[in-house]
């Protein structure tokens, strides 16, 4: 088995802010254990860290056993990568390098079929079977069978980017938890997943021998799957760290008690500092006309020297407060009509109808077509007028369907990308970017940028560009652009992914707010809580409503 310490780990950033201040906390053997706190404060690149891919600026990580890596772009990979690309990035270093050098090999038995190039090519399969290629293929077989529905010798070649997050997520987690390394680092590993899929994670946690250290801020899989919880709170200085002992069930009640006791231990050390203040002024003026006092007032001042020098008790956490304030507008009563709406290989023909006002959730399996379903909507149905036309810079991939999408009057649609891939936002500062109006967005002066950023809990990040941003921090960014835009209907691809649990909150008051319509997206059991009526993608290709959240529909049955 394998385990993990951190040790007064510190970190600070480019621009000379810090992240992390002496992060503390030990993975045990066989345990799970889950990382949270409030977006931006170095999760991800603490498990960098970890990993290997950070050096620390200060203290110093040390562990056991073989080491898998996640890392929080799987789900939004969009390059022309294959399957067995993915497979290989997974994989442990030696079979990792031996693919590596194999398939320069095979590119050079391409371009030159001389005898010194057949023997290099000779030695790589050699190579290749030492490293355990063979064994992991077979293993890899079973991989593509579990998450795709195919055997590893027709996925293999598959490109990457034609499969939903989901699938994507799915792929790489079934070859950690079914793999040699004893440790696993999954940053966000639930993001991308249907609710069968996140309760199969929750079982493989619970269930497996391997020592995990996970980001999520999915508070089911928290609840079914973490031995224990290490917090990192927002400080002045830097993020430390709090580590709870016990499951997400009795976190909240401990995180309360913790900051009451913090609360306590300032109050009584500022009432002490001022006591000894107080002692030290009254000496001093005693000492001046009585010598006798003196040896007193020195021992006072050496007091309150040594006070204030062991300093005050830990600061009690930075609380998150983010404000969205999503306006909308009046639209048409019919906010979106279909009719014999096809999505060209993904679902049936059906209708649909949404009212002005309506809190519409689109649930399925991944890969059942309701990314395309909102991607079709946010290009403004299948012959927009212009009044119809996305109100952001985001290009809008076509989407081939039969039949007829269409958004009722004055209904402007704005789409949150699960990807979180906007190629127009990147290389920008956050202000240079809202100081940049658009067709459908004034430009903000700095004071209101600033101003608005801070209410997303941005402010910081404000010279900060785009694409350094973490996912969560793109996200809440994403919303904030979304409320500057003049929106009606709000069509969202998974927002609460990345989203801190403060956030996820704020937008979920956010959108009670909302003149407007709203489409969603998302496989988070809390989050569907709110919403109105629900458009479910079946297993058998049908698409229904219902007045409850389904959570039960599996993969589309559909030729693979």
């Amino acid at each position: 088995m394998g385990h993990v310490d951190v040790n007064a780990v510190s970190f600070t950033l480019p621009d000379g802010r810090p992240l992390l201040d002496e992060v503390t906390f030990r993975v045990a053997d066989g345990t799970t254990t889950a990382l949270i706190g409030p977006n931006g404060t170095g999760k991800t690149t603490l498990l960098r860290i970890v990993a290997g891919d950070l050096d620390a600026h200060g203290g110093a990580v040390t562990r056991s056993g073989g080491l898998g890596v996640m890392r929080q772009f799987v789900g939004s990979v969009r390059d022309s990568s294959t399957v067995r690309d993915l497979l290989v990035s997974v994989a442990p270093p030696r079979v990792r390098g031996a693919a590596e050098a194999l398939d320069a090999a095979e590119l050079a038995m391409m371009e030159s079929d001389d005898e010194p190039t057949q023997m290099r090519y000779a030695q790589t399969l050699s190579d290749w079977a030492d490293a355990g290629g063979y064994e992991i293929e077979t293993l890899w077989d079973v991989v593509t069978t579990a998450a795709l529905g195919v055997p590893f010798e027709r996925a293999q070649w598959r490109e990457v980017r034609t499969l939903s997050g989901g699938e994507q997520k799915r792929v790489v987690l079934e070859a950690l938890l079914r793999g040699p390394d004893e440790v696993l680092l999954l940053d966000e590993p639930d993001n991308y997943l249907d609710v069968p899929g996140k309760r199969w994670l929750e079982e493989q946690l619970a269930a497996t021998p391997k020592t995990v250290l996970l980001v999520s801020h999915d508070r089911e899989l928290l609840s079914r799957a973490a031995d224990r919880i290490v917090t990192l709170e927002p400080g002045a200085v830097g993020a430390t760290a709090w580590v709870h002992g016990g499951g997400f069930a009795t976190y909240h009640d401990a995180r309360a008690d913790r900051n009451s006791r913090l609360e306590e231990l300032r109050r009584r050390w500022d009432e002490e500092h001022v006591k000894i203040k107080t002692l030290v002024q009254t000496l001093k003026v005693k000492a001046k006309y009585n010598d006798g006092m003196s040896s007193r007032y020195q021992a006072a001042l050496t007091r309150l020297a040594k006070f204030e020098e062991a300093g005050p008790p830990q600061e009690t956490p930075i609380e998150q407060k983010v404000t969205m304030r999503l306006r909308g507008g009046r639209t048409g009563k019919r906010a979106v009509v279909c009719e014999g709406l096809e999505l060209s290989g993904l679902m049936k023909p059906f209708d649909l109808e949404v009212w002005f006002g309506e809190r519409v959730g689109v649930l399925g399996s991944n890969g059942s077509g309701k990314s395309h379903f909102l991607r079709l909507l946010a290009a403004g149905g299948s012959d927009p007028d212009i009044e119809h036309r996305p109100v952001d810079e985001l290009p809008v991939p076509p989407v081939k369907h039969t039949g007829l999408a269409r958004l009722g009057a004055r209904v402007r649609p704005g789409w949150f990308a699960q990807t979180h891939d906007h190629p127009e936002l990147m290389g920008r500062t956050l202000l240079e970017i809202l100081h940049r109006g658009t067709d459908h967005r004034d430009g903000l002066p700095r004071e209101p940028a600033s101003r608005a950023l801070d209410r997303y809990e941005l402010a910081a990040a404000a010279e900060q560009t785009f694409d350094v941003l973490s996912g969560g921090q793109q996200a809440r960014f994403q919303i904030l652009l979304l409320e500057l835009s003049g929106a009606t209907m709000l069509l969202l691809d998974e927002p609460t992914d990345n989203l801190d649990l403060h956030s996820a909150e704020a937008l979920e008051t956010g959108l009670a707010a909302f003149e407007g319509t709203v489409l969603a997206v998302t496989h988070d059991r809390w989050f569907a809580r709110s919403f109105d009526r629900f458009l479910v993608f079946g297993s058998d290709g049908r698409v229904y409503e219902s007045d409850g959240p389904v959570w039960d529909e599996t993969r589309v049955v559909r030729e693979r």
